[in-house]
């Protein structure tokens, strides 16, 4: 089988634990773009951070980002987009902040939060950190409700965490059954992303394939994340990163190595290899029907 399309989770995939690339990762991405395989990045994070890593990698492309809320390779002229609305987005918020949880606004061009007391039994993990570019503005504030009233926001995502998993599981139940008009995405045990209904991150690859001519079954998915399931199975060659939950391997056709031992650079130099150039392979088709 040819593929011609290479879609890659960012966190817990590309990048290593420390949220830094590895040289080998560089290199395989450069290999099979060399082969003239398109190759994106599908993610949760927001566009602008998306197209950062975009740069280092040397990836020109049309990225998948807000978890599929938002399709572009220009802030400006997003290919798709789908919001939650203002009004959706200020009663989600009025629901949240009756829990215990830590709640961001993610918008294409700025992120504002509400403001969590960290008590001594919290760690690190139970509040969102930011390692958003100095570009992409944070803001925090005491109430989200107050701020948006004053100024409503149509956002694409909100990402919630909470301090416990109880609290987690009852927000969840609730809003699941008093908004059926959003998609609420378990990012882990004690984090979800809430967009608009029937945004995902393989809803997002499959517009974009659309959108290029390029069939689903020409594609390569790598992720590790839950959310990242239906895109691994939906993808011609789906692919687990090596410690993926046991359910995303259940998914995929192929595990690779884990984050912290390239394991994207392995399932590339492992799979590419052999894959000719997709502009030879068309001349050698051409040539064969002249024959």
């Amino acid at each position: 089988m040819v593929y011609r399309m290479l879609a890659l989770n960012i966190d817990g995939t590309l990048l290593r634990s420390n949220g830094r690339l590895h040289q080998a990762t560089k290199e395989a991405i450069e290999f099979v773009q060399k082969k003239d395989v398109y190759v994106t990045l599908v993610t949760n994070r927001h566009f602008q951070s998306a197209r950062k890593l975009a740069r280092a990698l040397k990836i020109d492309a049309i990225l998948v980002t807000h978890s599929g809320a938002f399709i572009s390779d220009k802030i400006d002229e997003p290919l798709f987009e789908r919001r939650l609305g203002e009004e959706m987005t200020y009663n989600l918020v009025q629901v949240l902040e009756n829990y215990e949880c830590h709640i961001r606004i993610i918008h294409e061009r700025y992120c504002i939060g509400n403001r969590v007391k960290v008590t001594p039994h919290m760690t690190g993990s139970t509040v969102i950190q930011s390692s958003e570019p100095l570009f992409y503005p944070n803001q925090y504030v005491e109430s989200l409700g107050d701020a948006l009233r004053d100024e409503p926001i149509n956002a694409p995502k909100l990402e919630v965490l909470f301090q416990n998993k109880r609290e987690k599981e009852a927000a969840s139940n609730f809003l699941k059954e008093s908004f059926p008009e959003i998609t609420l995405s378990d990012r882990n045990k004690l984090r979800f992303d809430l967009t608009a209904k029937g945004v995902s991150k393989a809803s997002g690859l499959s517009l974009l394939c659309s959108h290029l001519g390029i069939p689903m079954s020409e594609t390569v998915a790598i992720g590790d994340g839950p959310d990242d399931r239906d895109l691994i199975q939906n993808a011609g060659l789906g692919v687990a990163m090596g410690q993926a939950p046991f359910e995303v391997k259940q998914a995929a056709d192929w595990i690779t190595r884990s984050n912290e031992e390239s394991g994207v650079a392995y399932m590339i130099k492992e799979h590419f290899r052999k894959q000719h150039r997709l502009g030879y392979m068309d001349k050698m088709k051409i040539a064969d029907k002249k024959s």
